[in-house]
């Protein structure tokens, strides 16, 4: 039964996934359809991520209310109805708005599958059930571009949407069969706004939380500024067609799946600080070998792509331990932090993948110059977290 709720919770986290990865390879044709550039073809991309990281702020309170079950149906009800709306967009106006609609009703999975997760286990359980369930998780971005790729060449870029409200449809049939409810009647919280608006001004106010939450978005931010660039990194840095995305997203999805298996074996052996010292440890070599080989040579496979291997097998040791630490300050309300968590992870991943990725992605050098500067800020939020926390005498971090 917990290999089955692994299966689902990646699934459900897989939904924002695929909405950003799949298309990526027909973005060049759906500004050629509406007449309209990069940038503006961009925006697509932009409006789903900030959509999507602005609803993660209610997710899981709406979950702590009503239920885990109900909120995730209800979302993905909602996005398979605008998938189906983006396939057959009439208009690059009418695009963007099913785009918005996916965006706000993708993020229900990953944001309550990690409430699910801390509902049913705790400690050293807890993480390696993350660990599982990432890579799992992982496999989404490795196959959405490829599978994008093929679908945009055989049928056209509006398969790829196609596709999309497949997938929702059924996960909304796994979940009425096997997903049950976490959350206790007896232990929801009262919907009301105004203690929701008091439970989260406390998270806020919780400086270890929110440095916690933003090393880990910051982190990530090395795999959202890559998958941002995802089109031109490919097709035009390495010179490759729509059918070879798999160049960069295997080594980019590779290092999570074999970074969170390992991380899932070793999790009861070691203690999250241990982790998040391993993780940043491995990321800043994978940082720094990007940044000299690009600074070095022209950017050609293999060589401009083993890197993001390199990080991301980090960035998937340390976040399971971010995470459940940040989780951990709010045993009452775990629905809420993990929507703030979601929420500024996922806001980082927007603003670099919607700004920062148009000012570097014409270079190969200047992305992995990106990713190191982003993961600086990462490992200084981190430990300044750690100063922030409150410590019994003599426990090292």
């Amino acid at each position: 039964m917990q290999k089955l709720l692994t299966v689902i919770l990646a699934c459900l986290g897989m939904v924002g996934a695929l909405a950003i990865d799949t298309y990526l390879p027909s973005m060049p044709a759906i500004g050629a359809e509406y007449a309209v550039g990069p940038v503006a073809v961009q925006q697509t991309l932009s409006v789903f991520l900030f959509t999507f990281a602005f609803m993660m702020l209610f997710y899981g309170t709406l979950s702590d209310s009503f239920g885990r079950r109900p909120v995730i149906l209800t979302a993905l009800t909602v996005y398979t109805l605008a998938s189906i709306g983006a396939a057959w967009a009439p208009s690059f106006g009418w695009l963007l708005v099913f785009r918005a609609l996916q965006g706000l009703s993708a993020g229900a999975g990953s944001v309550i599958g990690q409430a699910i997760v801390q509902d049913r286990f705790s400690g050293a359980q807890a993480q390696r059930m993350m660990s599982h369930i990432m890579m799992v998780f992982g496999l989404a971005p490795a196959i959405a571009p490829v599978l994008g790729g093929w679908l945009h060449v055989t049928f056209g870029w509006r398969s790829s949407f196609v596709f999309l409200a497949v997938f929702g449809a059924l996960l909304i049939l796994v979940c009425l069969k096997f997903l049950p409810e976490s959350l206790p009647r007896d232990k929801r919280q009262v919907f009301h706004p105004g203690t929701i608006g008091r439970n989260y001004v406390k998270v806020l106010r919780h400086p270890q939380f929110v440095l916690l939450s933003l090393a880990l978005g910051l982190a990530f931010s090395g795999l959202s500024l890559y998958i941002g660039s995802a089109s031109n990194f490919v097709m035009v840095i390495l010179g490759l067609p729509e059918t070879a995305f798999a160049w960069m997203f295997i080594p980019l999805v590779g290092g999570m799946v074999v970074g969170s298996a390992w991380g899932g074996k070793h999790a009861h052996k070691s203690t999250p600080t241990r982790m998040m010292w391993l993780g940043f440890g491995v990321m800043a070599l994978g940082a720094a070998f990007n940044v000299g080989y690009n600074a070095l040579f022209t950017a050609a496979v293999p060589w401009a792509v083993l890197p993001l291997f390199v990080y991301t097998f980090g960035l998937s040791v340390a976040m399971p331990a971010i995470q459940i630490t940040a989780l951990g300050l709010f045993p009452d309300n775990r629905g809420l932090a993990s929507s703030m968590i979601g929420f500024i992870q996922m806001m980082s991943f927007a603003l670099v993948s919607g700004l920062v990725a148009p000012l570097l992605f014409h270079s190969a050098l200047h992305l992995a110059l990106g990713v190191a500067g982003g993961l600086a800020l990462s490992f200084a939020a981190w430990r300044l977290s750690v100063m922030m926390a409150v410590k019994p005498a003599g426990v090292a971090a």
